[in-house]
């Protein structure tokens, strides 16, 4: 909303108060100002100046060199590339020393080669909205050197963004009651005197047949009016915010809606047949708005038409173009009226159809400002156009403020509350005779401030708000009809706390220790691995929770692709029962399909080395769907394409293996051990392997079959891992027990062994673990050797050599204790491990 200061100085002294130390007041108090505009100059040295004399420019054709009089008794060399003046015209003229708005200082200096002492101004370089495209001709009768600041008064435009909640703030009495409350000045109110208007029931005159939509319609008849061009102070006022000025009688509904926030319309009587009528629009029927617009309504917006049936307007949005007032009218009637929040919104939305009324009747315009706006336009209207006003004929009833309608009492039932008749709010049919109060417990002012707002501090602010105290009950407040916000006692104690300033109430209290818990210590591990991840070169992806059951181009996220921890029974997928689309149809039961989904983008994209991985929640049923729906957090990691990144020294890189996302898992618990054992791979899958974590089962670890990865166009092995968080966060953060540093040293031995092809390395590991030497402390493979042609090794047999290091932590191995150990791991292998010989 925009607010102009010279118009809000009508209502509140701003005398003293800077622009910035307004915004400030406006910025705490929870009214954000969006934007601070100057509009217009106050310098003396801009100036009314008389075009005397314009002759071509000599070096450029669509410059003039002008002779101008500002009034000095001299003329003055300007130079000016406008053309829609003519020699004799009054126009604005900025002289050497002038600071237009934007920080633009005029100087004297030359235009190719002739040189100008000013410059002649259009309006938008004033600050104003243009009002010819060029330069701003003057009215003749202004003397040259007149300032402009006299033409035109210089103001500055506030843009504030109102909160849905205050719609009392949306006018310029409402921002200066407001104001005033918070900086202590002087308020001045507008003068209406509501109580002798005389009010006749509206009869066949205004019929409302959808009650529900707008409960109260006043309307009043104006004989005789005068339209015409409205005066200067009133145009002023309408430019300021934005407005066009149309005639006296549209800008006063106009300045009346800024200036109370009440909207109103006006309707050309002579195109209104009978009398007025609400009603829901008839499916399809058309109106023409006032912006030349043609809309097709339905059956639940809600009209003005006339007892003919023609539409006049769209309730509470816009007027209709036909019925609108225009030079030619003589009688008009004027609406001022209360329509359904929501049914304004809803009709607002749907014609993509938005008005300065529309804006504040979908935020609940006071039913309470109803009446006294229209009192405000006619007073306005019969000072400016003149005629003769009818009765106010009213229809239906006000909407009482929320407070009245919910809270007639205070006490309750228990405790009556007696209201002396001069706290009553309203008078004749402002508002119901429904009173509504709100109970304050200072105690609760005591608690949430600490103490440092006193309660007579609370009191003086409440009634700065136009709160009003009940006599001989302290804690008891009626609510003013404008503020329809105020409906509970938190509500009370937050405009308190708002307007004193929180800058005001001193911090006294630390945060209470709150002890970690099972969310924030899952929270903080899942942290860890990401951060481990991203420093090991990996790209976490966030995928869609939902993926298709199958796919056409074979592309799509899919359920095959899906390699869980468990593999998947008939039943175990969990479906959507209403999908948006059938690529969106299923809950993810692993992270790999969205993991093999953006190495696919990413592979098509160019991109060689494909590293990702992905943390979050994967669903499914458990035995076969007849268990229970669960949800596990799981890590997701994809490994494929080249190991390192491709350069002029290395234009082939090696390609990533399963040892190399082996490596990464080891990385992640770094004093723990993952193994891999076999298991049968699933659909998809070439190879399989379920993977324990310092011997607990905690995943699951595949190669995706090649003529997978031909479907999808991948040119290299993908490797996948999907671990179980949980799990992995038992393991890696239970307390770890030091061991002292070996006193002694360990003694090493190698081993090759000759074994068939086929033989999985979990073999050979449980052979070791089975002997339980005492003095075996670690063993690792550090070599493997196969041979396909069959020259140096029958294709159907490997080499592979492991080294043993053996330790007594109470003494030094001799080599002849080293050497039984040694033996009696081997002798464990060739009894263990079939088709196994020592080379």
């Amino acid at each position: 909303m925009k607010i102009s200061l010279n118009w809000l100085s009508q209502y509140i002294d701003l005398s003293g108060l800077s622009v910035d130390e307004m915004s400030d007041m406006l910025t705490f108090a929870g009214i954000e100002v969006e934007d601070i505009r100057q509009q217009g100059v106050d310098s003396p040295y801009v100036v009314v100046a008389r075009v005397a004399a314009a002759e071509q420019h000599p070096q450029a054709d669509r410059l003039k060199v002008c002779q101008v009089d500002v009034g000095d008794g001299s003329l003055h060399q300007i130079v000016c590339g406008a053309q829609n003046y003519k020699v004799g015209d009054k126009v604005p003229c900025a002289l050497p020393g002038a600071v237009l708005p934007g920080n633009f200082e005029i100087k004297v200096g030359k235009l190719r080669g002739v040189e100008s002492r000013g410059m002649l101004c259009s309006a938008s370089e004033l600050g104003l909205p243009d009002k010819e495209h060029g330069l701003w001709i003057l009215p003749q009768e202004l003397k040259p050197g007149t300032p402009i600041s006299q033409v035109v008064k210089a103001d500055t435009l506030v843009e504030v963004e109102v909160t849905p909640n205050r719609p009392d703030l949306l006018s310029h009495n409402g921002m200066a009651y407001e104001l005033a409350a918070i900086s202590g000045r002087e308020y001045r109110p507008v003068s209406i005197d509501d109580a002798g208007v005389a009010l006749e029931p509206a009869g066949d005159f205004v019929r409302l047949d959808q009650p529900e939509l707008n409960p109260y319609y006043t309307a009043v008849k104006i004989s005789g009016v005068n339209v015409q061009e409205s005066p200067e102070w009133l145009k002023e006022c309408l430019v300021a915010v934005g407005l066009r000025p149309i005639n006296n009688i549209v800008d006063i509904t106009n300045f009346v809606l800024h200036e109370l926030g009440t909207p109103l319309h006006a309707f050309d009587a002579a195109k209104v047949q009978g009398g007025i009528v609400t009603r829901t629009a008839y499916e399809g029927e058309t109106i023409k708005a006032l912006d030349g617009q043609e809309y097709t309504l339905n059956c639940t917006d809600l009209v003005v038409a006339d007892q003919s049936g023609k539409a006049l307007a769209i309730g509470g949005v816009m007027g209709g173009e036909e019925s609108g007032v225009t030079d030619a009218t003589t009688d008009i009637i004027l609406e001022s009226a209360w329509f359904k929040p929501s049914s304004v919104r809803a009709t607002s939305r749907r014609l993509a159809l938005s008005s300065d009324s529309s804006y504040r009747f979908e935020r609940g315009t006071s039913a309470w400002n109803v009446l006294r706006g229209s009192v405000r336009a006619v007073e306005l209207i019969l000072q400016l156009a003149g005629g003769t006003a009818s009765p106010t004929y009213v229809a239906g009833s006000p909407v009482p403020n929320p407070a009245h309608a919910s809270m007639p009492s205070c006490g309750g039932a228990d405790s009556p509350v007696s209201v002396p008749a001069s706290l009553k709010q309203g008078k004749g049919a402002t508002v119901t005779n429904e009173l509504g109060f709100v109970k304050l417990p200072w105690k609760a002012l005591d608690q949430i401030s600490g103490g440092s707002i006193s309660h007579e501090e609370g009191a003086r602010i409440l009634t700065a708000l136009g709160l009003k105290q009940v006599p001989d009950s302290p804690e008891c407040w009626l609510i003013p009809p404008h503020r329809l916000d105020l409906t509970r006692p938190c509500d009370l104690l937050e405009e308190i706390v708002r307007v004193f300033g929180l800058d005001g109430i001193p911090s006294r209290f630390s945060g209470p220790f709150v002890a970690e818990s099972p969310v924030d210590a899952a929270y903080n591990f899942q942290m860890e691995l990401r951060r481990k991840l991203a420093a090991l070169g990996f790209y976490e992806t966030q995928t869609i929770k939902l993926i298709a059951s199958e796919s056409a181009d074979g592309t799509i996220a899919q359920v095959k692709d899906a390699l869980p921890l468990r593999p998947l029974q008939e039943g175990d997928l969990i479906r959507v029962s209403l999908p948006l689309s059938e690529d969106h149809s299923v809950l993810r039961p692993a992270h790999t399909p969205g993991l093999i989904a953006a190495a696919v983008r990413n592979s098509n994209q160019g991109v060689s080395g494909l590293r990702f991985f992905e943390l979050g929640r994967v669903f499914r049923n458990t035995g076969g769907g007849k268990g229970r729906d669960i949800e596990t957090d799981t890590l997701g990691i994809l490994v494929s394409g080249d190991r390192t990144a491709r350069s002029w020294a290395d234009p082939r890189p090696e390609q990533a293996s399963f040892e190399d996302l082996l490596a990464v898992m080891a990385a992640l618990a770094p004093g723990h051990r993952f193994t891999l054992t076999p298991a049968k791979p699933r659909e998809q899958a070439a190879l399989g392997a379920d993977v324990q974590l310092d011997g607990k089962a905690c995943g699951y670890f595949a190669r995706l079959s090649l003529a997978r990865c031909r479907e999808l166009g991948l040119g290299q092995p993908v490797y996948v891992a999907e671990l179980d968080l949980r799990k992995m966060q038992e393991i890696l953060t239970a307390p770890v027990k030091a061991a002292e540093l070996p006193q002694f040293p360990g003694s090493s031995r190698d081993a090759a062994m000759e074994l068939p092809l086929s033989t999985p390395n979990a073999d050979i590991a449980k052979a070791v673990e089975s002997v339980r030497e005492k003095l075996l402390v670690s063993y690792s493979c550090f070599d493997v050797f196969t041979d396909p042609t069959g020259e140096k090794l029958p294709a159907d047999r490997k080499s592979i050599a492991y080294t043993f290091l053996y330790r007594d932590p109470a003494k030094t191995l001799t080599a002849a204790e080293v050497d039984a150990a040694h033996q009696r791991v081997l002798k464990a292998l060739t009894d263990k491990v079939k088709g196994l010989s020592f080379r």
